[in-house]
Formats: C-alpha cells, sequence, structure tokens
C-alpha cells in the first residue's frame, strides 16, 4: 500500500519536506550575570586566587571565600557541614572515602547515572553492583537494592536522577538494617525537596554538582554536605593531601587517608556565593516551564510525561517522557527525527546504562588483569552485561528525554516546544 503524503505547506512536517515550526534557535541557559562578574573582578583585584596548603595549618581549610561559600551552603541547606570540592567526581571520591570503604567491598549504584558514579567507587578498589530503577522516576528501586546486598556491602550510592529525589526513606531504612552508609549524588536535583527537606540532606553524605550544564554553576565544582562532624573532617582531609596533613593533625582513623588535591579556588567559590542566592528563583522556573509542558504532553497517545513523587518536588535537571510506540504505531527514532527536523534541539533517545559499558562488560579497570574483581583473596563474583538490569535496559528504549538544563525554555519557548509535538503527534499517520 502507498502512502499518501500530505500537500506541501506549513502543515506539513519538516521531516517530510514542509517547514520547520521554528528556526529561531533555543536560547542557552545563562544562570549568571553582572553579580558574578563584580565578585569574581574583587577576588582577582585582592590577589588571592587561592589560599589552601597541603599542610596542617591556618590555611589548611582554604581561603576566606571558600569558608564563606561552605557556611553559606550549610546555612541553605540546614545542615552543619559542607566541605567545596573541585568537581561531584572528587565530592563523590571524598564521601567514599570517608564512610570507610576498603578494597573488595561492594557499593550498590544505579545503571542510570553519570560513569563518575562508578569511577569513584573503583577508585577506592571496591566493586560496583549496579541494582535496577523504578519505571515512575527512573531512580533506584528499593527491592532492587535489597536483592542486591550481600556481606561485602558498604553502601549505597543513590542518585537523584533527573532533579527528583528517590525514595530515600525507604533506602534509608535498608541501610539501617544492614548497617551500611549512604551517600546521595545530588547532581541534577538542587534545591528539590523530599518531605520538606532537601535532596543531599536525607542520606549520610550529600554531593552536589557546579558545572556548567548544572542549575547553577562556577564552571566546575561540588560540595559535600553532612551532618556528621567526623565524616566532615575526613573529607576535608581527603581533598587535601592527607597523607601529608596527618603527620600534625591528630586522627584515630588513617583509612583512606590518601592525598588528593580536590580543593576550589577563590574564583570559583566567589561565583558559587552569588550563584546560591539565585537557586530558589531558577529551580522554581525550571519547575513552572516544565509543569507546563506536562499539561500539554498529557494529551498525547503513547507519550508519558515525567510525573512527581508525592511530597516531593521536582527541578527537571532533564525532561524525560516514556514513549508507548505500540500505541502509535511510528517507531521512537522515526518520532525523534520528526521532532529534530522541526527544530527541537537536545532530543535524547536514551540514557547512558552504565553496566554495559565496556569497563564493566569485560571488568577491566587497573592494568589488564581484572583488578580489583580479581584482587587476590577477595576475588568478586559480580558480573555485568545485559540483564543485570532489565528495567533500566527496556526504559533505556522506550526514553525521549529533553536536556532542560541546558536551555532557557521561558514561557514563549514552551509553547514552541509543546507545538512541535503536537505537530508531530497530528502527523503520526504520515510517519508509521
Amino acid at each position: 500500500m502507498s502512502l499518501e503524503l500530505p500537500k506541501s505547506g506549513s502543515g506539513r512536517l519538516a521531516l517530510l519536506g514542509g517547514p520547520k515550526s521554528t528556526t529561531e534557535p533555543f536560547a542557552f541557559y545563562r544562570s549568571f550575570g553582572r553579580e558574578e562578574v563584580e565578585a569574581v573582578q574583587k577576588v582577582v583585584e585582592s590577589g588571592v586566587l587561592s589560599k589552601f596548603i597541603g599542610a596542617w595549618g591556618e590555611d589548611f581549610y582554604g581561603g576566606e571565600k571558600v569558608k564563606e561559600f561552605e557556611n553559606r551552603w550549610a546555612e541553605f541547606f540546614q545542615v552543619p557541614h559542607a566541605v567545596t570540592v573541585n568537581s561531584n567526581t572528587s565530592g563523590l571520591m571524598c564521601a567514599l572515602g570517608a564512610v570507610g570503604i576498603e578494597p573488595g567491598d561492594e557499593v550498590i549504584l544505579s545503571p542510570w547515572t553519570m560513569s563518575a558514579d562508578a569511577a569513584a567507587i573503583l577508585v577506592w578498589n571496591a566493586i560496583p553492583v549496579f541494582a535496577d530503577i523504578e519505571t515512575t522516576t527512573f531512580n533506584l528501586d528499593p527491592r532492587s537494592i535489597e536483592s542486591k546486598i550481600t556481606e561485602r556491602t558498604k553502601a549505597i550510592l543513590v542518585t537523584d536522577i533527573f532533579g527528583q529525589a528517590a525514595q530515600l526513606d525507604s533506602i534509608m531504612a535498608i541501610a539501617k538494617k544492614h548497617k551500611i552508609k549512604v551517600i546521595e549524588d545530588c547532581a541534577q536535583a538542587p534545591g528539590a525537596l523530599y518531605k520538606n527537606k532537601y535532596v543531599g540532606t536525607v542520606a549520610d553524605i550529600g554531593v552536589f554538582s557546579l558545572n556548567y550544564h548544572k542549575h547553577i554553576h562556577t564552571g566546575e565544582g561540588g560540595v559535600c554536605v553532612t551532618r556528621d562532624a567526623h565524616l566532615a573532617e575526613r573529607m576535608q582531609l581527603i581533598r587535601n593531601h592527607a597523607e601529608s596533613v596527618v603527620a600534625r593533625k591528630p586522627t584515630d582513623d588513617l583509612r583512606n587517608l590518601i592525598g588528593f588535591n580536590f580543593r576550589m579556588g577563590e574564583m570559583e567559590a566567589a561565583l558559587g556565593i552569588e550563584q546560591l542566592k539565585k537557586l530558589p528563583a531558577l529551580a522554581r522556573t525550571k519547575t513552572k516551564s516544565a509543569e507546563d509542558l506536562t499539561a500539554r504532553l498529557l494529551k498525547l497517545k503513547g507519550l508519558r510525561p515525567p510525573p512527581v513523587m508525592e511530597d516531593c518536588t521536582h527541578v527537571y535537571y532533564m525532561y524525560v517522557c516514556l514513549y508507548d510506540e505500540t500505541a502509535t504505531g511510528v517507531p521512537r527514532t522515526k518520532i525523534i527525527q520528526a521532532l529534530e527536523a522541526e527544530g527541537l534541539p537536545a532530543v535524547r533517545s536514551g540514557y547512558t546504562n552504565i553496566h554495559l559499558l565496556p569497563m564493566f562488560e569485560k571488568r577491566i579497570a587497573y592494568g589488564s588483569k581484572g583488578f580489583p574483581w580479581t584482587m587476590p583473596g577477595r576475588e568478586s563474583s559480580v558480573t555485568y552485561g545485559r540483564g543485570t538490569c532489565p528495567v533500566a535496559e527496556r526504559l533505556n528504549e522506550q526514553m525521549i528525554g529533553l536536556l532542560w538544563c541546558s536551555y532557557q525554555f521561558d514561557e514563549a519557548d514552551v509553547e514552541r516546544v509543546a507545538k512541535i509535538f503536537e505537530k508531530v503527534w497530528d502527523h503520526l499517520e504520515d510517519l508509521a
């Protein structure tokens, strides 16, 4: 049967020869302005770009702007301790080292997260164990976590993916039952709430990102938060050449006190002070624009916009829908091609399933002999590959995502995005 295409004109899909829905580029997201420029200028004029010294003494904790930023971050998130670092990745390494992860230990994490989460575990010669995710929020499924716990499990690294918290109460209850620690990767969810608590403040340690495509940023950077003074001190030591510092600074726990340099500079801290002031307003803007889009997309068959858990907020680092091609008869690849042809930017067809990366499928990290999985006396039977996390693997084939934090997506932009989706859905028969 031949397919008769619609006549050329404004209603015809761009993918099939019609005009684009929009030819004006979407503006990139910009969270900073004159305030940040002036703050950095003052630092430069002061002549003090960093004041960290990798030895015990007055400047072990860094310069005045770093200390001010840490105090302001702790006050905002209502925790007693905040430790700045030069990236979220560094923060995760500090956090895992601080909780006492040892070679051969197992740490449970999500396959849907940045690869840095798994790499930070391997840095300490520990074994990443991937649990599966929920079909609703795409966060770690507590039931899968429970099924993965063994006598070697020492921590859970939970990611608040796409801007919404995981089921933190359930995860913390599992951790308490098994006497293990929980580290929360909040890179994509700064300012999101979980039952009136900020994400990052429920776990033993929360780690935030401040790199360029997040809600607020300092170019590169990160912040760890905790309510535990001992964990805060250990992260400060790991951040700044611990092995040298402890020669003069007394400590009764020498585990993992290896000398890294994860220090934040004064310019980044000055930027962070100004950015933090804007976080509530910026997060609200992202949330409002995403909610407006959801109201429009709910009408489209076969498309499920992102739900929001009860008693939680969503700050939408990414706007992730699930697409059921059996409801429309159109393959997902064709839908994405049509959306992009109409002028919609940054459409994601899936998310990285970390457990399928070559490092894990082949179990090759340090050297060529399979270390740390083949560590003498602590050999690991953990394997990876397809079938390890079936829900994550299936959802990866159904996801249509927008990089919500990479573009302004103001009210006018949301209208343009909605009309693009609606136009494509109006022409499903032409795509079938």
